[in-house]
C-alpha cells in the first residue's frame, strides 16, 4: 500500500524510516503542507492519493506547555485532525489511522485504563485542551464511519520516547527533557533539578515499537473502537531518572522539586484488545534496552537535535 504519515518528521514519524516494509511509506512534515490550512491539506491528499494515512501530526508538549498553552493545544490540534479527516474523507481515501493518547482518559477512571472508559469523565486538569481534541479524533472518526462508511480507526498510545524527540527543557515529554538537563548540567558539574518528587507511575512504549504496531493495525484491524497499543510495563519516574542518569553518563546529584507540576499520580493502562488481535507481549522491545539507545542517540547528535537551542 501507499501509506501516507502525517507528523513524519516527528518522533514516530522517523521511526518509520527506520522499519523494514513491503508498503511504500510518504512522510510528510509541517515544512511540506501547513496542515493548520485546510487547501493545504487538501493539496497533499491530491499530490499523494494514499491507499492509507497513518495521522501522526499534532501540537504535542510536556506538562507546563499543555498547562501554560492550553488553548492553543485545543484550538491547533482540533483544526489538524478536523482538516485531515475531513480530507480525507473528501478524497475516498479507504483507511485512516489516527492517533490519539492516554490523556484522553477521565481523571478517575477504571484501573486499567481500558478503551470503553474513553469518555467517562472529564480529563486530567493539567492537560484537558490536548486531552479533549485527541478526545474528538475518535468521535469524528466514527461519525464519519456511520454516515460516509468511512473505514478510520484510532489507537492510544501512553509515554512515547525514542530516537528524534523533540528535547526542549520546558516543552517536552519527560524522558527527553531528563535527558538534556542532565546533559546540560553535566557540562557545569551541577546537580539536575527535576520536575515532581519522583513518585508518579508512567508506562514508556519505544517510537520503533508504536511504528511497527501502527503498520500491524492498517493491516489487521478495521474496527471503530478505539485500540490501547502501548506497552504496559509500569515504572517510578524517579526509577527513569535513575536509568537515564546512568546511560547518559551524568555524576551529579537528581534533586527533585516537589511543588512542581507532575500530573497524575498513574495511569495503567490495558492492551489486552492489541494482543487479542495478534501483536504478542514480547514484540515489546525491552525498556533499558530501548532507553540506553535513545541517550546514546542524545550524546552523538547533541546539539544538532530539536529543542537543544
Amino acid at each position: 500500500m501507499k501509506i501516507l504519515i502525517t507528523g513524519g518528521t516527528g518522533m514516530v514519524g522517523s521511526a518509520f524510516r527506520q522499519l523494514d516494509t513491503c508498503h511504500n511509506l510518504i512522510l510528510v512534515g509541517t515544512k511540506d503542507y501547513d496542515l493548520l490550512k485546510p487547501s493545504k491539506c487538501t493539496e497533499m491528499f491530491i499530490k499523494h492519493k494514499p491507499d492509507a494515512v497513518v495521522h501522526l501530526a499534532a501540537r504535542v508538549g510536556g506538562i507546563k506547555a499543555n498547562t501554560d498553552f492550553v488553548g492553543d493545544f485545543y484550538d491547533e490540534n482540533i483544526k489538524i485532525n478536523m482538516n485531515v479527516l475531513r480530507s480525507a474523507r473528501l478524497m475516498g481515501t479507504p483507511k485512516v489511522l489516527s492517533l490519539l493518547s492516554t490523556c484522553i482518559y477521565p481523571d478517575n477512571p477504571i484501573y486499567p485504563l481500558t478503551e470503553d472508559q474513553i469518555h467517562n469523565g472529564p480529563p486530567h486538569k493539567s492537560n484537558f485542551g490536548y486531552a479533549y481534541a485527541k478526545r474528538m479524533i475518535d468521535v469524528q472518526s466514527r461519525a464519519y464511519r456511520q454516515q460516509h462508511g468511512c473505514n478510520f480507526i484510532t489507537a492510544v498510545p501512553n509515554n512515547l520516547f525514542g530516537e528524534n524527540d523533540n528535547y526542549h527543557l520546558s516543552d517536552s515529554h519527560v524522558i527527553p527533557a531528563m535527558m538534556h538537563k542532565m546533559h546540560l548540567a553535566s557540562r557545569t558539574n551541577s546537580p539536575v533539578e527535576l520536575w515532581g518528587d519522583g513518585t508518579p507511575l508512567r508506562e514508556f512504549t519505544y517510537s520503533r515499537d508504536l511504528a511497527k504496531i501502527l503498520l500491524f493495525l492498517i493491516e489487521n484491524y478495521n474496527d471503530e473502537t478505539p485500540v490501547n497499543v502501548g506497552n504496559t510495563f509500569e515504572c517510578s519516574i524517579e526509577e527513569v531518572a535513575l536509568k537515564v542518569k546512568e546511560f547518559m553518563h551524568f555524576k551529579e546529584d537528581i534533586v527533585w522539586g516537589a511543588t512542581n507540576h507532575q500530573g497524575q499520580q498513574r495511569k495503567p493502562s490495558s492492551n489486552q484488545k492489541l494482543l487479542d488481535i495478534g501483536w504478542k507481549k514480547e514484540d515489546y522491545t525491552p525498556f533499558d534496552k530501548a532507553l540506553k539507545d535513545s541517550c546514546q542517540w542524545f550524546l552523538k547528535n547533541y546539539p544538532n537535535i530539536r529543542g537543544a537551542s
